[in-house]
């Protein structure tokens, strides 16, 4: 069975997107369509902008999600049999499996980053990487630790990232450091995704997502909040409202799709980083990407 994946930020990159504009007529009426919705030409900036002007969380995940669909939407063959996205991948592969138009999921996608940069501002916060450390120790020690500091993504067997304040996510680094873990690395991002520090976030974006029409996908979408094959739409919608202030279940959702049948994962977007997370949470996956 194919399962069909969608990166989530962090996977850009500096002229993403060109090549398949410059070749692709329907590639390109997608690119110009999503110029039209949001406003700005962000295709200038996949195409010709810096490292810097692509982090910027307003480009970063229109960026992603456009390119993921454009991909998906130009491929010979995409029969999908089961999709999933990791935290805003999640975007694309609604799209993907005809749950969202694209017009209405980019308008989201922009909501939910112009949200997410507004709550970061709200206090100081961070997120952290932390590897060879079981799962349980990671979530004790964040309980314990004052302040706000929650397992934000569980990415795969033996690497965790945690969100929170940064003054509680610094202390928890120290405290998993000394408990064995062999990195608790603090990460270059703009705030505590994934954390209870998205909640001004996740109000914001609940009407945007409650007044947007959703079908049933033609297959099953393991998301992120639940790690498990969902069809019906208003799940799906309740299940991404949530997604903003809970833990991407990565792992948990790669294993789903295994005992569900999937033999064969294809990454679509930019990047290969959730090729090398299936891999590592199963050595026989077989693993593509289309980017």
């Amino acid at each position: 069975m194919n399962a069909y994946v969608f990166p989530g930020q962090g996977s850009q990159f500096p002229g993403m997107g060109k090549a398949l504009y410059e070749s692709n007529e329907t590639a390109k009426a997608i690119f110009e369509q999503a110029n039209e919705i949001l406003g700005f030409r962000i295709t200038d900036i996949m195409f010709n902008g810096t490292e810097e002007e692509l982090k910027q969380t307003n480009v970063t995940q229109p960026a992603i999600f456009i390119l993921s669909v454009a991909l998906a939407k130009t491929m010979a063959e995409f029969k999908p049999d089961m999709v999933a996205g990791h935290s805003l991948g999640e975007f694309s592969a609604l799209v993907a499996a005809d749950c969202l138009d694209f017009a209405d999921a980019l308008r989201l996608v922009a909501a939910r980053a112009n949200a997410m940069q507004k709550a970061c501002e709200i206090t100081p916060s961070t997120m952290a990487a932390v590897l060879n450390l079981a799962d349980d120790i990671i979530e004790k020690i964040c309980a314990e630790t004052p302040g706000v500091v929650v397992a934000a993504n569980y990415n795969c067997p033996g690497q965790v990232v945690i969100s929170g304040e940064l003054a509680a996510v610094t202390t928890a680094c120290e405290s998993l450091k000394a408990a064995g873990a062999k990195r608790a690395l603090l990460l270059p991002v703009g705030g505590a995704f994934h954390s209870p520090m998205m909640e001004p976030a996740r109000q914001e974006l609940q009407a945007a997502i409650e007044s947007t029409s959703f079908r049933e996908p033609v297959c099953a979408i393991y998301q992120n909040v639940c790690a498990s094959g969902v069809r019906d739409a208003a799940t799906i919608k309740q299940n991404l409202i949530a997604q903003l202030t809970a833990p991407v279940k990565w792992t948990q959702s790669v294993q789903a799709m295994i005992a569900d049948g999937a033999t064969n994962f294809v990454e679509i977007g930019p990047g290969k980083v959730l090729q090398g997370l299936i891999v590592k949470i199963e050595k026989t996956a077989v693993v593509s990407g289309v980017n």
